[in-house]
């Protein structure tokens, strides 16, 4: 089969299983009961009144709640129409494979969400600092950076702003006294940021700095460099405290999200690797499971 086949086949179940859905999720569509009020048919299945009403809103009017259950009236029917006329005449063969890829479907559907719902419960999503950072060494070679990491402080002044030379004195230097002072002007400045052991990637630091470009960024962004800029908006300060390089070991501190759902997505597959071979294990013993021919 080729692949456009394959994939409007697919399109085809897709629908079909919507249509499923909306048939089988409620019975009360399909089967007449004499003592419900019907409000709509198609051949023997009927639409009753008690289906329609849990989907009207209660500040509708009635002229909207009119428009609505007729709308829905026809989606029904058209749905039911179309379900009926794909399996008077799709071939056989083709019913018979939508019919396998919807029972898949459903199949998978269930059994994902039950074992979802197993891991929830079982699952401890607690990832000891220990166990990180043996994992970090353990795979530090495989944790090469994309992209260069900068460690910098940097504040945006407005152009007007007249103790720019404090500030560029402070923002150097840096000590307690100084960040005190900054902290208590920072309401002046533009942009902020000072907590200059967090690891940002250049990307992140030439969209906060605009004169700062692709081309231009490793002539500013060094080690231990201060650098002073001015656009239109406003002057940038920046001290520059660490780079890393592209292909440089990434440090733990920025990968450690990563790295936290790595481990518990390998202890999810753990435990449910181990909780299907306890099922099997199990339905073996009970005698509800059994393979008639091994070869």
């Amino acid at each position: 089969m080729t692949q456009p086949m394959l994939v409007s086949r697919l399109r085809m179940a897709g629908l079909l299983a919507l249509i499923l859905t909306a048939v089988v999720g409620c019975e009360s569509l399909w089967n007449k009961q004499p003592e419900r009020t019907p409000i709509a048919r198609v051949g023997e299945h009927y639409l009753y009144r008690d289906d329609v009403a849990p989907l009207l809103a209660e500040n509708l009017s009635k002229e909207d709640s009119a428009a609505f259950v007729t709308n829905l009236i026809n989606v029904w029917a058209t749905r039911r129409l179309l379900m009926d006329k794909a399996r008077l005449n799709l071939p056989q063969e083709q019913i018979a494979e939508y019919e396998k890829l919807i029972s898949d479907y459903r199949t998978d559907l269930y059994t994902r969400a039950y074992k979802e719902a197993l891991v929830a419960e079982a699952s401890d999503t607690l990832v000891r600092d220990s166990e990180l950072q043996a994992f970090y060494d353990a795979e530090k070679e495989n944790f090469r950076l994309q992209e260069p990491l900068v460690q910098m402080r940097f504040v945006e002044l407005p152009r007007q702003f007249l103790n720019t030379d404090e500030v560029r004195e402070r923002l150097r230097r840096f000590s307690d006294q100084d960040v005190r002072y900054l902290d208590s002007v920072g309401v002046q400045f533009r942009k902020l940021h000072f907590n200059d052991s967090l690891w940002v990637q250049t990307s992140r630091v030439i969209a906060e700095i605009p004169p700062l470009t692709a081309e231009n960024a490793p002539e500013y962004l060094k080690k231990s460099q201060f650098f002073e800029l001015e656009d239109e908006q406003g002057v940038y300060l920046a001290e520059v405290v660490d780079v890393l390089e592209i292909n440089d070991i990434a440090p733990l501190s920025f990968i450690e999200p990563t790295l936290r759902q790595v481990l518990l997505n390998r202890r999810k597959m753990r435990y449910l690797s181990t909780l299907e071979a306890d099922l099997l294990s199990e339905a073996v013993q009970r005698n509800e499971f059994e393979i008639y021919e091994k070869n």
